[in-house]
């Protein structure tokens, strides 16, 4: 039988050694798959708020369910077997290479001037209008995509992993899949997509505080400002429309001295967002460098303390 712990980081260098390899079926998409289909079927029966209720439910059940029918299948037949899917499952669940990958494909074409190619593939980071930003305002997206998603696509599935395995790895992805789909603030998901939204932020909530401070001593072992970082998180951490998300954010901006923040485009609409940071180094490019950093440096850290936490216990 291979521990939890050791599973946790076989699956963590499987992921730094191979990333999302695209031809690989991956357990997230039958996630966005499940719920984009119960959509207009529970919305038909039920009022708006309640059939989002109820695809919050559905789905995150049937991921665990799902989860832990396969690893018994899997043990049953043998126990090596059951431990070598519980590392692939894990695996699937962490997304450190990808989001690094994608982060240098804004950053290579921004060395290159290519301004055109690093507004489209900025594009596959963010939700807002990127045909017109230019290189100062696509750095920005791509350090506020990565530092946000830090916590979306590697910490938090890190941290529920630690504590439940791979099922509570699994309810993570599910909540967080639910509002990637539904969690829009537009007529079409305003009410049916609620129930997922403020779930995303309560299980986001202690995740996004833990890898935010832990940014700080992130910043320390890579040569960067700590001391700014621990500043500007307890100055700034709010200054963002979710609660979870101004946290690393602003972790993260101290620690690069910069500014993140500022005027954002959506379908056309404006949007101001509060700054976070003092902003006294100017934005440029090799910051989405720094940033791929400080995030596989939290990362680390994450892992490393709850497997000490794991074993203390």
């Amino acid at each position: 039988m291979i521990p939890l712990s050791l599973q946790i980081i076989l699956a963590l260098l499987l992921d730094l050694l191979l990333g999302d390899p695209r031809w690989l079926p991956h357990p997230v998409c039958a996630l966005g798959w499940l719920a984009q289909r119960l959509e207009e079927p529970l919305k038909s029966r039920l009022p708006l708020r309640q059939a989002g209720i109820a695809a919050v439910v559905l789905v995150v059940v049937a991921s665990v369910v799902c989860v832990l029918a396969v690893q018994t299948v899997a043990t049953r037949i043998n126990p090596l077997l059951g431990d070598l899917v519980s590392i692939a499952l894990l695996y699937s669940c962490f997304a450190m290479q990808s989001l690094r990958k994608h982060a240098l494909a804004v950053f290579r074409p921004l060395q290159r001037g290519d301004l055109v190619e690093a507004r489209q593939k900025v594009s596959w980071l963010v939700g807002r209008d990127t045909d017109q930003l230019d290189e100062v305002e696509v750095t920005r997206a791509a350090v506020e995509s990565v530092a946000e998603n830090t916590v979306d696509g590697v910490t938090a599935p890190l941290i529920f992993a630690l504590i439940a395995g791979v099922p509570g790895a699994f309810f993570y992805k599910a909540v967080n899949t639910l509002d990637s789909n539904f969690g829009y603030k537009n007529e079409r998901y305003l009410e049916f997509g609620w129930a997922a939204a403020r779930f995303d932020d309560l299980v986001n909530f202690i995740p996004a505080r833990i890898s935010a401070l832990l940014v700080v001593p992130a910043a320390l072992l890579c040569h960067l400002d700590w001391r700014g970082s621990w500043r500007i998180f307890r100055r700034d951490r709010h200054n963002h429309p979710s609660p979870n998300g101004g946290q690393i954010e602003a972790a993260m901006a101290g620690a690069l001295g910069i500014r993140l923040g500022g005027e954002n485009s959506y379908f056309g609409k404006k949007s101001f967002r509060p700054y976070m940071g003092d902003g006294t180094k100017p934005l440029n490019r090799s910051h989405i460098q720094l940033t791929i950093r400080l995030m596989v440096m939290t990362t680390l850290l994450v892992a490393v303390c709850g497997l000490v936490i794991r074993w203390l216990l």
